[in-house]
């Protein structure tokens, strides 16, 4: 640590990644900046645990391929996104089926493209992972069969028939097409009654939007902002699901490696702030300039009063090694029909080898909401159904339950709410935008773009104009 009396242009409060990419931009500004982190490493909630060569997210949180800080942030030129295969795997009624990567093309010929994807998969067979029994479950059906349906005209696939197929597949195709200021121009619901105002057939809405959304917005109930949904199919559908090679910890630490030698200390508590000084439990007071506080809300609430604190989503990560691979492909498996605990699982060693051991299996799945008493044995019966097999000899490797995971976004939500709460004093975080990688990543530039305007310095020429939304 520098002596007290050490004057840095900027003190950020925070080594989380909204926090490191605020000190990249002031940095390439030519502004001296300090990052202060209380935890002994970066990343903050975006952190893995390492167990006998494993690689274990805390959140697990999914990443998409088209979010815009991903490319653009500096420090993460080295960042390599491991990307799950082509759609998703939805799980209902015993069953496996596959939804088709929506086109993320940009014009009306992209729906229509949708439109004869969307048909050519309804004629598609199912995909069906039966293997051996499991006991205590459900009886399964016949390999390569499908039920017979209970009435007829009834379907036996959460996406419907061909048709409603054809409409989710245009759906999507129109989103990813439409400019995000339209999107936010919508009328603002929670997203479960926007689902529904959409024109869908109501199976297609529970048997696939429903689960994914809720996957990718970790809120199993939708009370999320419809525009945030929005966004989020947007992102979805212009761009591939992904994970970042090595753990959700790489992208923090790319971001504090690329900067310069001493910008980034941790293990260093900061127990008050203003505007022109941080005092620490270690090592006494640092002037400045200006201070960013980089924290989770909560944090942040408690070092400036009077900062609102939102509710939270509940996140539960249960990491499981497999003798086998019990899913050949490197899918996302969602489940549609909401029997267990699981809201969503992948074998993630098939996505990223990086996060296992040679010859082992990583499969890691993700309980949103409350987590239920007889948590382990629970998922471990629905992860049974899920793949359509045994898993009574799979390995526990960790449980993570973060109970203040992802800041909820319930209607209204102010998409970016203000960073500068007066000169020399900003906060960022994804609570101050989208609670995304995106988000963060995205907040952290508006505060350094508002500090720097403050400090009267002109951003890196190289420094891409903010734009209006991201």
């Amino acid at each position: 640590m520098p002596e007290p009396a050490h004057h840095a242009d900027v003190v950020i409060v925070g080594a989380g990644i909204a926090g490191l990419s605020a000190a990249h931009r002031l940095t390439r500004a030519g502004v001296t900046t300090i990052v202060l982190e209380a935890a002994p490493y970066v990343g903050g909630r975006m952190s893995t645990e390492k167990v006998d060569g494993f690689r274990l997210d805390r959140i697990g949180q999914l990443l998409t391929t088209s979010y815009p800080e991903l490319r653009h942030a500096p420090g993460l030129d080295a960042l390599v996104l491991r990307p799950f295969a082509p759609g998703l795997l939805v799980h209902s009624e015993g069953r496996h089926h596959r939804a088709a990567e929506p086109a993320g093309s940009k014009s009306a010929g992209g729906a229509r493209g949708a439109l004869t994807a969307a048909r050519a998969l309804a004629s598609a067979p199912r995909v069906a992972r039966p293997r051996r029994p499991v006991p205590g479950a459900p009886p399964r059906h016949p390999a390569g069969t499908t039920p017979r349906p209970s009435r007829p005209g009834s379907r036996t696939t959460p996406l419907g028939g061909a048709l409603d197929q054809a409409r989710l597949g245009a759906a999507l195709a129109r989103i990813a097409a439409t400019p995000v200021p339209r999107l936010l121009a919508r009328p603002e619901l929670p997203a479960v009654q926007a689902l529904t105002a959409r024109g869908l057939p109501a199976r297609t809405v529970a048997g696939f939007l429903r689960p994914l959304l809720s996957a990718l917005l970790c809120d199993p109930d939708l009370t999320t902002s419809s525009r945030c949904a929005d966004l989020a199919l947007h992102a979805f559908a212009r761009g591939r699901l992904c994970l970042p090679e090595g753990g959700a910890d790489a992208l923090p630490e790319l971001l504090a490696a690329a900067l310069p030698p001493g910008t980034v200390r941790t293990g260093v508590r900061v127990t008050s702030v203003s505007a022109n000084r941080v005092t620490t439990a270690e090592h006494g007071e640092l002037s400045c300039a200006g201070v960013l506080l980089a924290t989770d809300a909560r944090a942040a609430a408690e070092l400036l009063p009077g900062l609102r604190v939102p509710s939270f989503h509940p996140v539960t990560v249960v990491h499981h090694e497999a003798p086998e691979p019990p899913l050949a492909e490197p899918a996302l498996l969602l489940d549609a029909d909401r029997r267990g605990p699981v809201a969503h699982t992948a074998v993630v060693s098939r996505v990223d080898p990086t996060r296992a051991p040679a010859g082992r299996t990583l499969v890691s799945s993700t309980v949103l909401g409350p987590p239920p008493d007889d948590l382990e044995h629970r998922v471990r019966t629905h992860l049974a159904e899920l793949y359509g097999t045994a898993t009574d000899s799979w390995q526990l490797l960790a449980v993570h339950h973060t109970r203040e995971a992802v800041p909820a976004m319930p209607p209204p939500h102010d998409l970016r709410r203000p960073v500068r709460l007066l000169a020399g004093l900003y906060v960022c975080g994804d609570h101050r935008d989208t609670s995304t990688v995106q988000g963060a990543l995205h907040s952290g530039r508006r505060a350094a773009a508002a500090a720097l305007s403050d400090l009267g310095v002109e951003p890196a020429a190289t420094e891409e104009a903010l734009p209006a939304v991201a």
